[in-house]
């Protein structure tokens, strides 16, 4: 079970965009996350009639390493550790190790 998951939001706590929030959209296989409106580049695109694609420079997110990422907490408005408890049935769940509250979802 990751500590990040598909959905989160999270705070940047290191790199060029310190401090802002996201959402995740996807987490790779290499410790690396997609997040809305973080880490954005600019892709130089060939055009492709085929496909549809117009062409020119593409902004878009660029995958950013989850040690760089803090699960945000709503309660505490910042950034909080993640554990993993084992609940009866052997049912796994993220909580926060601050105040104790299990993440939902």
């Amino acid at each position: 079970m990751n500590k990040i998951v598909k959905g989160d939001e999270v705070v940047v706590i290191a790199g060029r965009d310190k401090g802002r929030r996201g959402k995740v959209k996807a987490v790779l296989s290499n410790n690396k996350a997609l997040v809305e409106n973080i880490n954005m580049v600019k892709r130089h695109t060939k055009p492709n009639p085929n496909s549809g694609v117009a062409g020119g420079i593409v902004e878009k997110e660029a995958a950013i390493q989850l040690s760089n990422l803090m699960v945000f907490n709503p309660e505490s408005g910042q950034g909080e550790r993640i554990g993993i408890k084992v609940l009866e049935g052997d049912e796994k769940a993220r909580f926060f190790k601050k105040t104790g509250n299990i993440i939902g979802g």
